[in-house]
């Protein structure tokens, strides 16, 4: 039975990471109050030290959030607020699973919130990649169980027979001239952008491969498209052929 996927909400991310900004900052606050326990046998100037280095993190965290925030609302940001925005979502990004648990709020749910708020991020910079320069990457479980042809190391071996997804993204993505590569997992998936070496990466993937693989590129532009699971995860999956084509269009500096 296929999985039903409510549609995204970047406002789930955004308040989940909000909430977690604020429990950061009391966390840091408490840290700093502990500090003067320690001034008589370590400093007296342990508070003053402490107290500056969880300013300028928190100075930080705020600045990225705030950068986020602003960046989704469509006004121009800082390539520096850029960089502060991605360090803020990965520190706080765990404590937002955690608290979204808490509410009984499903995990993909919130993998779903911030694939759409980095997907939105990287169309706000209006990244433009020569199509040589592009490359679509997706997981095997897009290739049909049953089929023979080992495709992870040369996509050239499927015969486009028409059971999987796998033929029609290799002649989308000859069509336009970007790279195509089927990967196994995310060690294969980062072999390959070390030798392809692209300038922006189109993901299929399910929410999970999708959230760690988006981390792992930065600050490579990538643009995720959830995968679709009429047999369950990790089976015979499938993807949107219009939406890939759009987000790869998007990417193209000739606009094709």
């Amino acid at each position: 039975m296929m999985e039903a996927v409510a549609r995204p909400r970047k406002r789930l991310f955004i308040g989940l990471i909000l909430a977690s900004m604020v429990l950061a900052v009391a966390a840091g606050y408490a840290l700093w109050k502990l500090s003067f326990l320690g001034m008589a046998n370590i400093s007296a100037y342990l508070p003053f030290v402490v107290g500056v280095l969880l300013a300028a993190v928190v100075l930080a965290v705020v600045a990225g959030v705030g950068g986020i925030i602003l960046a989704l609302l469509g006004y121009p940001t800082l390539m520096a607020f850029q960089g502060l925005a991605w360090s803020s979502i990965q520190l706080l990004f765990p404590l937002a699973i955690r608290i979204g648990k808490l509410f009984d709020v499903d995990k993909e749910r919130v993998e779903r919130s911030f694939i759409e708020v980095s997907n939105q991020l990287v169309r706000q910079k209006r990244v433009r990649v020569k199509a040589d320069r592009l490359l679509i990457l997706t997981p095997h479980c897009i290739q049909h169980e049953s089929c023979p042809y080992k495709i992870t190391r040369n996509v050239r071996n499927c015969r486009a027979c028409g059971k999987c997804r796998v033929g029609d993204l290799l002649a989308m993505a000859d069509k336009y001239g970007a790279h195509l590569a089927v990967v196994t997992g995310g060690t294969l998936a980062r072999q390959v952008v070390r030798n392809i070496r692209p300038k922006a990466v189109l993901a299929i993937a399910c929410e999970r491969d999708l959230t760690s693989g988006i981390q792992d590129v930065y600050p490579l532009p990538a643009v995720g498209v959830l995968n679709e699971r009429p047999e369950g995860p990790c089976l015979n999956t499938t993807v949107d052929l219009n939406k890939v084509e759009a987000t790869l269009k998007m990417f193209l500096a000739d606009g094709r």
